[in-house]
């Protein structure tokens, strides 16, 4: 279930490079477990890529969040302020985290694709 038009960045974040939304993935989702809180960034602040933005928390852990490219926050979901586990259920709908103005497009080459994705997280599983 990873969407063939996004791409996916190696600490488990994707953008939809059509709308500049940018969330978690669903094997992120699920290894961090149910959602209890979401820290966004301000809108209007400016990231490079591979910044951290936010973090996610759940009943396991809190994990950062790291901007897949560059950009400005257009806009955060504030949906999951008051139900952050909309994540849990759809990761990739739903459950983005944040929206932004993609800097330089051109970044987006160095994300995977969904193929090389799902190859990286089978890896990733078979080293564990």
């Amino acid at each position: 279930m990873v969407p063939e038009s996004f791409k996916y960045a190696k600490s488990h974040e994707w953008i939809d490079p059509a709308t500049g939304k940018i969330g978690i993935s669903d094997t992120a989702q699920d290894q961090l477990g149910d959602m209890v809180f979401v820290e966004f960034p301000e809108v209007g602040e400016e990231f490079s890529k591979g910044d951290r933005f936010g973090s996610v928390e759940s009943v396991k852990a809190v994990s950062d969040c790291y901007l897949p490219v560059s950009g400005k926050i257009k806009m955060i979901n504030d949906d999951l302020l008051a139900a952050p586990e909309i994540i849990n259920h759809e990761p990739f709908e739903n459950g983005w985290l944040v929206q932004i103005d993609i800097k330089d497009p051109a970044e987006l080459d160095g994300l995977m694709d969904a193929a090389a994705y799902e190859k990286f997280v089978a890896e990733e599983a078979a080293k564990h």
